[in-house]
């Protein structure tokens, strides 16, 4: 029976493919496919919204796609979501050193893709849970529908004709999803 070393985050940044992007789950690599135009363009106004409301507010930090979260060792777990945010209360004195930061951020924004399955979903919202997440958003073009991960509380399900609120992470932030998904 063959046994494959894991990867580890360290060398998952040393990885020279300008063609591919991966994540890094449990030492596992899993590539990520390029997104589509309607994912790309919720993404991106998505984190106009967040980041004027962030910088308006003063309330931490936004990192964009592509952004490297370090939030289980041994084995590597690096994961990166559509939008991030940390709040100002969670961030360390000194920028961290290492390439991507060292835990979860307090938001974290995923676009669903339309060859996305709940249950992979819906596992990945966990596993930013159980590494200190304190609000997943699961963000369904499709559906036309936000789906709310929160610690120790069941998902909720945020309809066309609700609101987004940022609750206790994002104080008075408010997303009308009928204007937002046009």
């Amino acid at each position: 029976m063959a046994t494959t070393t894991p990867v580890t985050a360290d060398e998952l940044i040393r990885i020279c493919d300008d063609s591919t992007r991966y994540e890094l789950i449990s030492g596992e690599l899993h590539m990520m496919s390029p997104a589509g135009w309607r994912h790309g363009e919720l993404v991106f106004r998505l984190s106009m919204l967040i980041g004027a409301y962030v910088e308006q507010n003063r309330l931490g930090r936004c990192f964009g796609a592509e952004t490297g979260f370090l939030i289980q060792q041994n084995p590597d777990t690096v994961l990166a979501p559509d939008i991030a945010f940390i709040a100002v209360k969670n961030l360390p004195d000194t920028e961290p050193e290492q390439a991507y930061w060292p835990s979860a951020p307090d938001l974290v924004v995923e676009v669903r893709s339309p060859q996305d399955r709940d249950a992979a979903v819906q596992e990945k919202a966990n596993r930013w849970l159980a590494a200190g997440g304190q609000l997943i958003w699961d963000v369904d073009p499709a559906q036309q529908c936000v789906t709310v991960y929160c610690p120790q509380t069941a998902p909720l399900a945020v309809l066309h004709e609700e609101s987004l609120d940022g609750g206790t992470v994002l104080p008075g932030f408010c997303l009308p999803l009928a204007g937002f998904f046009e």
